[in-house]
């Protein structure tokens, strides 16, 4: 394995700070925008126009064309991570605080160690590893079980579904992805990803009609610029600091931003949205932090990580196990 470059102690702070308050800001971002304006339209929009400008970025620098069947494999996982698994978020921040979806998604990791476990020839899950499912879920029952979350009621039955089978979809296409055609570069091959899952976002957006039910006049100026962050913010600079983070520091201390993430997301939804921040949240958000970090410290070796993925949040690149995240 090659050695990792050093990097000023400045950068690596100012990146690390990118990846863990940006992608943890996103959830809220996502409830901003879609106040005012259509959520599955949003949403596309966000990913192909992010997705074309990163394509064009790296053809123009030199990024050969991909073949068609790598537009066909991107496709598919664009389907399952942009398209379901960031759909199902957006559609379950209608009607789920940002702050809960946050928690819910942290819990992907225990999706893959199920879909691994359970798949022809997958890997059975380590002591460790089968301690933190458990601990996951029952951080999932405290925090979806009935009863009031405090200034609101409980968690709406129909969204937290929504965020579960998305963030399963996102699991299933990682795994997908480890043994897909995909181009060698990362960012290219996100690009991809991100160009294909947003226009079928759009495209089922239009089946549903969010368009005619949608009123322009209508729209504010914090929904636009909700947008705009993630746009900009959310999947090109948060994606960019990610992967320069994997060139000049260890994967270990970049998978720390699956720990920080959700609690970014539920402080930032109490601070500027008044979402509660009750005991229960506070010990649900514990749980969960604590039983992600020992399913994603419990895994075996053999499960080397690198770049190029979507996360159900919507920021492009989590880590992927042998070229899945």
């Amino acid at each position: 394995m090659a050695e990792k470059r050093s990097a000023p102690t400045g950068q690596l702070v100012a990146a690390f700070a990118a990846v863990y308050v940006i992608w943890g800001s996103t959830y809220l971002a996502i409830q901003f925008a879609i106040k005012t304006l259509p959520p599955l339209l949003m949403a596309g929009v966000r990913f192909l126009l992010a997705g074309a400008v990163l394509y064009l970025f790296m053809r123009m620098r030199g990024q050969a064309a991909p073949t068609a069947r790598q537009w066909r494999t991107t496709a598919v996982i664009g389907a399952l991570l942009v398209t379901a698994g960031n759909g199902g978020v957006v559609m379950a921040e209608t009607s789920v605080p940002s702050g809960v979806v946050a928690l819910m998604v942290a819990m992907v990791p225990l999706w893959m160690v199920l879909l691994e476990w359970l798949r022809p020839g997958g890997v059975r899950p380590t002591a460790r590893t089968a301690l933190g499912l458990v601990v996951g879920f029952a951080g999932i029952v405290l925090l979806v079980g009935p009863g009031d979350l405090g200034g609101g009621g409980g968690v709406n039955p129909a969204g937290a579904l929504m965020v579960l089978c998305g963030s399963l979809c996102w699991a299933a296409g990682s795994i997908y992805a480890r043994s897909a055609a995909l181009p060698e570069n990362g960012f290219l091959a996100t690009a991809m990803e991100m160009t294909c899952g947003g226009t079928l976002m759009l495209l089922i957006g239009l089946a549903r009609g969010e368009l005619g039910a949608w009123n322009p006049a209508a729209v504010s100026a914090e929904s636009v610029v909700g947008l705009a962050y993630l746009v900009v913010f959310g999947s090109l600079v948060g994606f960019s600091a990610y992967i320069w983070l994997l060139g000049n520091t260890t994967t270990a201390r970049v998978s720390t931003y699956a720990y920080v993430n959700p609690v970014v997301a539920v402080l930032l939804g109490w601070w500027l949205a008044n979402e509660p921040l009750t005991p229960r949240v506070l010990l649900a958000a514990g749980v969960i932090v604590a039983a992600v970090a020992v399913i994603t410290t419990g895994r075996r070796p053999a499960a080397e990580t690198v770049e190029n993925d979507v996360t159900p949040d919507g920021s492009p690149a989590s880590e992927r196990e042998s070229a899945a995240a």
